[in-house]
């Protein structure tokens, strides 16, 4: 029972990012509807849609150091389970609005949600989960995120937004009833001086053979270790700094690749290539590639390691940019200089999506649930998920203006440099974690 258990939870726990996908790509396939067509019978200006991209990172960055101390409060699973209340009343202000303020609170609430899941789902899996299929488990949380983006871009394009919503509004809920059913971390119990509730929380997800009172006392020593130190203290370790140094560096690099700058040129790349496609369906396509590629990286991160993904993806991802800074530039010098290769645009696009998916994309949220003991591991996630959601608002807000300020060339070699230092930073700052348990990661971290 124990490996199903795990994988049981481990999926459980991801349908809290199968929401958040949904709640992210809600607004890509809508924005004519809503804006041009009047989907919800009350008119929306573009700057209306606008904020409502955007005020979903704000609420996310808004909520991640709460959520930290939440888990540590009510639990890992305790805190999934809360976090239905905003989930549920976000979509429903979203499929009832009656105006603007309606659909902007209903987003932020959709977003605090969302920051609550990035820091809980995956610290949860982190510490249910065996060392040797942890990689795996962990990476269904991004796997569940890129299948929630692209069924919300299937659904709206052939949907009105208000079903759009109400089909989206269901899947908290069967997240909520999962979830119900799964144990809570033993990690926690033994936070609260449960060890009885801890054993038993163990045995449920470890086989027979299984030395379940060697883990129990590790947890234990590590739980009195937290005690005896206070969180300043505990954050002034070495192996606390470092996986701090890692985990903001990971989130950096992240949203700094490129990702959200690629997506924004979808639809030109594609006219580029010579492919007459409606919008709505090039974001089908790559919505489908996402997919595909986080799915390839779930069956590899425990074979290949965390740390050579990282790497791959950074090679490949600064190698897309140059090309597209290349072909950019020499657009804008001479159009007919390209005439004929914009093929090589859609490759690069397709390619570098594959490359985030396989890399940057879930191993980030990986190590979050890996590299942290019990007493810095909720400031730590929290921190780390308010600098995502932070840069990914950034990103988003910022970009347009200053691609129109530098070009799109200027832009996309911009981010080849951050993906080459990506690779660097993945290379000599980030350890390998794969088949590790938590205490050869710390002493890793250490440079024991």
């Amino acid at each position: 029972m124990g490996i199903s258990l795990q994988y049981f939870a481990a999926f459980s726990s991801a349908l809290g990012a199968l929401s958040t996908g949904t709640a992210l790509g809600w607004t890509s396939n809508l924005q004519h509807k809503i804006v041009f067509f009047s989907d919800y019978g009350f008119k929306v200006s573009e700057l209306d849609f606008s904020i409502l991209g955007s005020v979903l990172n704000l609420g996310a960055a808004s909520i991640c150091v709460l959520a930290g101390l939440m888990i540590n409060h009510y639990g890992r699973r305790g805190t999934m389970i809360l976090v239905l209340i905003p989930f549920i009343l976000g979509w429903c202000l979203l499929i009832t609005a009656i105006n603007v303020s309606m659909l902007i609170i209903g987003r932020a609430l959709l977003g605090m949600a969302c920051g609550v899941c990035c820091v809980s789902c995956p610290v949860y899996v982190g510490e249910i989960a065996d060392k040797e299929i942890r990689g795996k488990l962990g990476s269904f949380f991004q796997l569940l995120i890129t299948t929630g983006i692209m069924f919300v871009y299937i659904l709206g394009a052939y949907s009105s937004s208000q079903i759009t919503s109400s089909v989206c509004g269901f899947i908290p809920v069967l997240f909520g009833v999962c979830i119900f059913f799964c144990p809570e971390s033993p990690t926690f119990y033994v936070m609260r001086g449960k060890h009885d509730k801890a054993i038993k929380s163990l045995a449920r997800f470890r086989d027979e053979s299984a030395d379940l009172y060697a883990e129990l006392n590790y947890l234990i020593e590590e739980d009195e270790l937290r005690r005896s130190q206070n969180v300043k203290a505990a954050l002034r370790r070495k192996s606390s700094i470092k996986g701090m140094v890692i985990a903001l560096g990971l989130m950096f690099f992240q949203q700094l690749s490129g990702i959200n700058a690629v997506i924004f040129y979808t639809t030109t790349i594609f006219k580029d290539a010579k492919i007459e496609i409606k919008p709505e369906f090039a974001t089908i396509v790559l919505g489908i590639i996402q997919v595909a590629a986080t799915f390839i990286a779930t069956l590899t991160v425990d074979k290949i390691g965390r740390k050579m993904l990282l790497i791959i993806s950074g090679i490949f991802m600064a190698l897309c940019t140059l090309v597209l800074g290349v072909y950019y530039g020499l657009k804008e010098t001479d159009v007919d200089s390209v005439k004929g290769y914009g093929w090589i645009t859609l490759l690069s696009l397709c390619v570098f999506i594959i490359a985030f998916s396989l890399g940057f994309g879930p191993v980030a949220w990986i190590m979050i649930g890996e590299i942290f003991t019990s007493d810095v591991k909720g400031f730590a996630g929290s921190m780390a998920g308010t600098l995502n959601w932070s840069l990914a608002f950034a990103v988003t807000a910022v970009y347009p203006t200053i691609r129109d300020l530098i070009g799109p060339s200027a832009c996309f070699l911009i981010f080849t440099i951050l993906s080459t230092l990506g690779i660097l930073f993945s290379i000599f700052i980030v350890p390998e974690t794969k088949g590790k348990s938590l205490a050869e990661i710390q002493q890793t971290l250490d440079g024991k």
